[in-house]
């Protein structure tokens, strides 16, 4: 059983962990902390076998990638959509080793394999004044990408708070060491401040946040409920929104980062044209590496109709 904790309020201050309830924590962070140090050639070899691992034992998660993918790859034979699969797993167990990387060591030394890709659009917005909200979305190199980007950019950032209050302190303390600001996910006010001051705030839509302020868009020709707060935030701010995507290469280390042109016209008023827009910029970037997505998230799970069938039999 997943063990809960109580909500409380951020505390990173690691002497407050000291109680040996805090110990197995401690112990799992240590590891990380171990592998982060290993050459990324054999942190990659790691996370395809942990990958392999959660792959045939995860039973749970892997029906979710598998509803997934095939909804979104009806085009695909049934072997190949179980490839896919696999291939998340994979990409994601990679992901959790560079969780390591992101954390415990210092990205600049990985800026000689990294590529990046129309900057210019991210300095253009800039230069208006108002602020950029860079949209981001759940790709596995999800923190060793944003951790990369700081080498680049000076930006803010938006997290959902860990549930366990010591990884939390890790995680937070590990991304203040990179981002200018750390918001917790309801930093509204927090996120407004940042734009008023010209700076770029990372934030991420895609995910199923249930049924509250979204409307219903397309993403892989699926309805998907769509938060709307992005076109509130843009309209209020009068911020750019620019959307960006971060992977790993094919065959030997290396990562590649891509800024997009601001969304236009954004607003436009519409919510649903908003969404929409949004919803096709994250597909198009996740069908450069369809394996490098966070497939096993419940994308679907809140349906158009209270009334429909889940999606994910009770999953």
């Amino acid at each position: 059983m997943k063990k809960k904790y109580r909500k409380q309020p951020r505390n990173t201050d690691f002497s407050a962990y000291r109680h040996p309830r805090w110990w197995p924590t401690w112990a799992g962070v240590a590891v990380m902390w171990w592998t982060a140090q290993l050459p990324i050639r054999f942190q990659w070899w790691l996370g395809k076998q942990v990958g392999l691992l959660a792959w045939h034992f995860a039973g749970r998660r892997r029906h979710i990638a598998d509803v997934n993918i095939r909804l979104c790859f009806p085009e695909l034979t049934t072997t190949q959509q179980t490839a896919l699969v696999r291939n998340s797993f994979i990409a994601n167990g990679i992901g959790l080793m560079e969780l390591g990387i992101a954390w415990f060591r210092n990205p600049a030394k990985l800026t000689n394999i990294t590529g990046v890709h129309g900057k210019e659009h991210l300095d253009n917005a800039l230069a208006e004044g108002k602020g950029v909200l860079l949209l981001g979305g759940h790709y596995s190199t999800l923190d060793l990408g944003g951790s990369l980007i700081t080498e680049y950019i000076e930006a803010d950032v938006m997290q959902r708070d860990h549930n366990n209050p010591l990884m939390n302190a890790v995680m937070t303390r590990a991304r203040e060491r990179r981002y200018e600001t750390v918001l917790g996910a309801r930093d509204i006010r927090g996120m407004f401040r940042s734009l008023k001051k010209n700076r770029t705030v990372w934030y991420a839509t895609d995910q199923d946040y249930g049924r509250k302020d979204i409307v219903f868009a397309p993403f892989f020709g699926i309805p998907a409920g769509t938060i709307t707060a992005t076109s509130r935030f843009a309209a209020r701010s009068h911020c750019k929104v620019v959307p960006f995507s971060h992977f790993r290469r094919e065959g030997k280390p290396g990562y590649d980062i891509y800024f997009h042109p601001p969304l236009d016209p954004f607003p436009s008023g519409d919510d649903l044209q908003d969404a929409t827009a949004i919803n096709q910029i994250i597909e198009r970037e996740v069908r450069r590496a369809p394996d490098q997505y966070l497939w096993m998230h419940r994308r679907f799970k809140t349906r158009p109709d209270i009334d429909d069938p889940d999606l994910y039999g009770g999953e």
